[in-house]
Formats: structure tokens, C-alpha cells, sequence
């Protein structure tokens, strides 16, 4: 099954901006939403042409309220992502899957508990209620850009993460 991960922007409730308007839910309403990182949903699609065209279909909202678009295919990759542009030349035959490795943006993953500061990471709001921490799912991180030369990327190190996920992008994405 191929995945599709949609990283809300900072200022927005991702699940509550796409699930509170009609076409956006509608287009949702057939998958199983997953939150794997904090202000994320993830669901998985037959195929890397229902995620591309599934992506095309939720434009106008990924747009507003979405910082990036992932798809993880299967075909392509088990454990790295494709960003969405290299998704969509991959599905229009522009672009062969081995050829899409070189240039990666890395996003770190850290715990939610805590940011830097040392202060819980959930914003309180007098209409919303806080999850544990515990609970809550970790927190994508400043992406690096790198430039994969052999077998092996470089690590990353902007600050110390848990764990990092990889996209692959393309090279105007890459140098933009």
C-alpha cells in the first residue's frame, strides 16, 4: 500500500482544518487517518496514482494549510518518503524510481514531551483539551538538506533527535 503524509503548518489544527470543510472531508472520508507526528495525517492509498491524484484532488487545502506532502511507495522505497513532486514525475514516467535517491531532505523527529525550554510542546487553548504527553505522537523537526553520494547519508545534526525521516525531493526542490 502506498502512504500519503501531510505535514500541517505551524499555525493551523491539520486534522480539524481538512475534516471541517465538505469537499476536503469527503475526499478523506474513504481512509483511516493516522496522526504519526505531531499535526500529521497519514493514510494509505491502492496505489502512487490514487496518492497523486488523491493529493491533486485536496489542492486547494494543502495550500492553505499544509507545509509538505509526503508518499511513501513501496516500489520505490520502504523506508524513505518521495516528496510530492517527485511522487507525480514518478507517476508521469519523467522521472525512473532509482533515479530520485540523491537529493534528501531530513526532517529530525523528536518526543513531544518537552521542547528546548524544557515547557510541554501542546498549546493550551481554553476550547481545546491537552493530551498527556505520553500520548501525544513525536514532532517533525527542522529538515536538512543533504546530498546522498553512496550507500549511506550524511547524520543529522542540527540538534539531537530521536530518530530522523527522509524524503526525497527533487532538485528544484532541493536548491529552492
Amino acid at each position: 500500500m502506498t502512504q500519503v503524509c501531510l505535514v500541517g503548518s505551524e499555525d493551523v489544527n491539520l486534522q480539524y482544518e481538512l475534516l471541517s470543510r465538505e469537499t476536503a472531508r469527503n475526499a478523506l472520508a474513504t481512509y483511516d487517518l493516522r496522526e504519526p507526528f505531531e499535526n500529521t495525517l497519514r493514510l494509505e492509498t491502492v496505489s502512487l496514482g490514487a496518492a497523486v491524484a488523491l493529493l491533486n484532488d485536496l489542492n486547494w487545502y494543502l495550500v492553505r494549510f499544509v507545509d509538505a506532502a509526503f508518499v511513501r511507495e513501496p516500489s520505490v522505497s520502504e523506508t524513505e518518503w518521495l516528496s510530492r513532486d517527485i511522487a507525480t514525475a514518478i507517476r508521469d514516467d519523467q522521472i525512473a524510481p532509482e533515479d530520485t535517491g540523491r537529493f534528501l531532505k531530513v526532517y529530525g523527529v523528536v518526543e513531544s514531551e518537552t521542547d528546548d525550554d524544557g515547557e510541554t510542546t501542546a498549546e493550551t487553548d481554553d476550547d481545546s483539551t491537552t493530551e498527556p504527553a505520553a500520548e501525544r505522537p513525536p514532532r517533525l523537526v527542522e529538515p536538512m538538506l543533504l546530498t546522498r553520494t553512496g550507500e549511506t547519508i550524511p547524520e543529522y545534526d542540527l540538534r539531537d533527535v530521536d530518530d530522523t525521516l527522509v524524503v526525497r525531493v527533487t532538485e528544484s526542490e532541493f536548491g529552492a
